[in-house]
């Protein structure tokens, strides 16, 4: 295996991972920031109270984009395994 595919096969893995990822943090960012902003607002400080808006958010975004999070990674695993005889010679 030559160091153009291991390049390209590592680039590819990390665009995967950060299209997964990038909505799940992305909610849980915008969550957090309307949390904090709201504590401010309110003079509230509790540290805990950012917890269940960012769990739900999450939840949320895991029942919306699932399916296509799930497509996208098993679209991933199918084209690697189907081009692994080609990567092993």
């Amino acid at each position: 295996m030559s160091p153009e595919t291991v390049m390209s096969l590592s680039h590819h893995a990390m665009m995967v991972a950060l299209m997964l990822s990038a909505p799940l943090l992305l909610t849980a960012l915008a969550v957090g920031l309307l949390v904090s902003l709201f504590q401010a607002a309110t003079q509230i400080n509790e540290m805990t109270l950012s917890f269940i808006p960012k769990i739900l958010g999450v939840c949320v975004v895991v029942i919306v984009a699932g399916p296509w999070m799930v497509s996208v990674i098993v679209d991933y695993t199918t084209a690697l395994l189907q081009s692994l005889p080609l990567l092993v010679h």
